[in-house]
């Protein structure tokens, strides 16, 4: 069964939840790249070690590699421990 590409994208933009969560991981990544921790186009990501991009605390936060971070399924029980 082909997707309907228009209703997912009219489905994800709705969300304000959705936005409230890329703005913080946005926020996070701007915030690494002040500390020098990443810089533009070096293919890391800010990885959440609790999986919550809403907790921006240092000790929460985690350079990797982008194979790595992007790696796992994206699920409840993702990347917990």
């Amino acid at each position: 069964m082909p997707r309907n590409y228009k209703k997912e994208y009219k489905n994800y933009q709705g969300r304000p939840e959705q936005k409230k969560r890329r703005a913080q991981r946005n926020r996070v990544r701007r915030l690494m790249e002040r500390l020098g921790k990443v810089k533009k186009g070096d293919g890391k990501d800010v990885h959440h070690k609790d999986g919550n991009p809403m907790n921006a605390k240092k000790s929460n936060l985690k350079v990797v590699r982008r194979s790595k971070n992007r790696s796992f399924a994206r699920n409840r029980k993702a990347g917990k421990k």
